[in-house]
């Protein structure tokens, strides 16, 4: 397959790079082919050039963190024509949004040599992609993905360990990207709101744009009162919006309780004007500081009277806190609606409770994996719905493309039974409970579905700043964080709530063909969330353009926390020590030999093969590559 370096010099014209991009407001994602590549031993990665390049450079090469040196303390990032890219795709997350409809040429250079002092760039051979940065709002619908990377070298350098004062002002900035605008230019001047909220606690942005709004809201919060003569010192329960309301007691705000399910999960606000749902703003974040900025979240707006019309009578209709079993009625999922260039039907949960059959909602989704005919990404909380999982194990069996992004992964032991006798120790587990286990295996065996993770101190790898979990929000929150510890039940271990770092709810099925599926709301893709929790799920079709945007937001955080997904499991755990070899490095050094990085991605129908042609072929519906 390979020949000798020496030779290597002598390459095909014709062979040149393939490059894709795939844009969001705030990154450019690039993917890039170069079959060629395989002929080569001293094939060695890729040059990235951007044009214009960064500040007042006409052009710049990107940056690369790993060179061909270990790491040392304080090193900076090195330029891709010196340190190129060993990878099949890349981004730029040096978009700023004043960028916004800027054009940009990216050019794709294979890099051939031995090491350090010996590469030569492929010019011949390189490839080029130009493309327009989207705007936020467009045809429409506005987008908008936080970074929620507290652990990442970027923010540490930015704003250290513990930003105070102004300095965590522009630390939740520079998180939120794009949030801490878009949710107080949404509320704005309007006269007329509708909000469904499960937690209002965020004093940075949401409440200073409350306070100085001057029309009328209607607002359901969440509410679960603790039990009645509890002794216990944690009762359980969750009150922290009541705080919130007797800060924004006014006449124009009426406020109304929500009881009856199990959670009232919504976030969503509609915009009216004369009595008129024109505009709604949904998504995953909550209205809290965590939400907006730490918590992996994003939050779309539309400018569609037809769409916000069936929020804001959602809106109406659990204002009065109807029974769960009242609200189920007539479930189904909307008509569909043309917003832009998108075909777009929103479903309500909760639904009427079957034994053994599935909702409604989560069928449509499931059909839609079985139907994947190039791929499917899924970025989820904690996803639990096991037709779900099954379906898209499945697809990855059967040599389609597969990522996911999920807040924890846990192996699963213990989780046999609830109870404690011996016949409930006997009894198998739960379906959940097995697919679960089957995502940890899955995790460890390919490293196609990783979890939250960070470098921590013991045993981050030389030269990169050990990494943190959160950062102090205390002051910028109505009564503290809103996470709420259920109630002890006689002499058992008490249960905390998980810290949540990926918080997205979202699926996204054929992302790079011209007929991508999306799904996106509140809803966790569990059993709660569509028998007994209010919630909102939304299915886009028609629109590659947001497809895009998902996927390239997507990968963004799923190669972050990879890295520290192989970096952790190869060293150990996070409570095990760094060892003490000279090779600590290894992962964060480039390789001086094409088939030490490419590994299996030149190996037809390998999961590396699959994803290394797909996303950087021609848009396309077929299953072709």
């Amino acid at each position: 397959m390979a020949v000798n370096p020496a030779k290597s010099s002598s390459v095909r014209p014709s062979r040149q790079t393939r490059v894709r991009a795939y844009l969001s407001p705030t990154l450019v994602f690039l993917a890039f082919d170069w079959e060629e590549g395989k002929n080569h031993d001293d094939f060695l990665g890729f040059a990235i050039r951007r044009t214009p390049g960064y500040s007042s450079q006409a052009s710049a090469y990107l940056l690369n963190k790993v060179s061909f040196d270990p790491p040392l303390e304080g090193a900076k990032a090195v330029t891709s024509d010196k340190a190129p890219f060993q990878k099949f795709h890349w981004w730029d997350g040096g978009i700023k949004s004043t960028d916004r409809g800027r054009v940009f040429t990216y050019e794709v250079t294979p890099v051939l040599g031995t090491g350090k002092n010996n590469l030569h760039l492929q010019t011949q051979c390189k490839g080029s992609t130009t493309v327009t940065i989207p705007q936020a709002v467009e045809q429409g619908i506005g987008t908008f993905f936080n970074r929620a990377v507290v652990s990442s070298q970027s923010f540490t350098q930015k704003f250290g360990r513990k930003p105070k004062g102004k300095e965590l002002d522009a630390a939740m900035a520079w998180l939120a990207n794009g949030m801490e605008v878009a949710i107080p230019e949404f509320i704005g001047n309007q006269k007329d709101m509708n909000w469904a909220v499960y937690h209002l606690t965020d004093r940075e942005w949401v409440l200073p744009a409350l306070e100085e709004f001057q029309g009328s809201a209607s607002i359901v919060y969440y509410l679960k009162k603790p039990p009645k003569n509890s002794k216990a010192k944690n009762p359980g329960g969750d009150e922290v919006n009541r705080k919130t309301i007797k800060l924004l007691e006014k006449e124009r705000f009426s406020f109304h309780p929500r009881t009856k399910t199990s959670i009232m999960h919504d976030k969503f606000i509609v915009r009216k004007s004369a009595g008129e749902a024109t505009a709604v703003l949904m998504g995953s974040a909550n209205f809290t500081p965590e939400g907006l900025t730490e918590q992996a979240n994003l939050i779309h707006t539309f400018e569609s009277k037809a769409l916000a019309g069936l929020y804001a009578k959602r809106q109406e209709l659990i204002s009065h806190d109807p029974t769960k079993k009242d609200t189920a009625v007539g479930a189904a999922w909307s008509p569909s609606m043309e917003i832009g260039d998108a075909k777009i039907r929103v479903f309500f949960p909760p639904e009427p409770s079957h034994k053994n059959t599935p909702g409604v909602s989560m069928r449509t989704v499931v059909d839609a994996i079985r139907g994947a005919k190039k791929s499917a990404i899924f970025c989820l909380f904690d996803p639990t719905d096991p037709e779900m999982l099954k379906s898209l194990f499945a697809l990855g069996d059967n040599r389609k493309m597969l990522f996911g992004v999920v807040n924890s992964i846990s192996d699963g032991k213990g989780k046999k039974s609830k109870g404690n006798s011996a016949e409930d120790a006997m009894k198998p587990p739960s379906a959940s409970a097995q697919v679960k286990v089957e995502l940890f295996h899955r995790s460890q065996k390919d490293h196609l579905i990783v979890s939250y993770d960070l470098f921590n101190a013991p045993i981050a790898p030389r030269g990169w700043l050990p990494e943190f979990s959160a950062i102090d929000l205390s002051s910028k929150s109505v009564g503290g964080t809103p996470a709420v510890q259920p109630a002890a039940k006689s002499k058992k271990k008490r249960k905390f709530i998980p810290s949540v770092h990926i918080h997205h709810k979202f699926i996204v099925v054929d992302g790079e063909t011209d007929s991508p599926v999306i799904f996106s709301g509140s809803a966790n893709m569990s059993n709660n969330s569509v028998f007994n929790n209010d919630e909102n799920l939304l299915e886009i079709t028609g629109s590659p353009r947001l497809a895009q945007i998902y996927l390239a937001e997507f990968m963004r955080l799923y190669e972050h926390y990879r890295a520290r997904a192989l970096w952790d499991q190869s060293h150990g755990g996070k409570r095990s020590p760094q060892p003490k070899k000279a090779s600590t490095g290894d992962s964060f050094v480039l390789k001086t030999k094409m088939q030490e990085w490419v590994k299996d991605a030149y190996l037809p129908s390998s999961p590396s093969y699959i994803t290394r042609v797909n996303l950087a072929g021609p848009m396309s519906g077929s299953a072709k590559a």
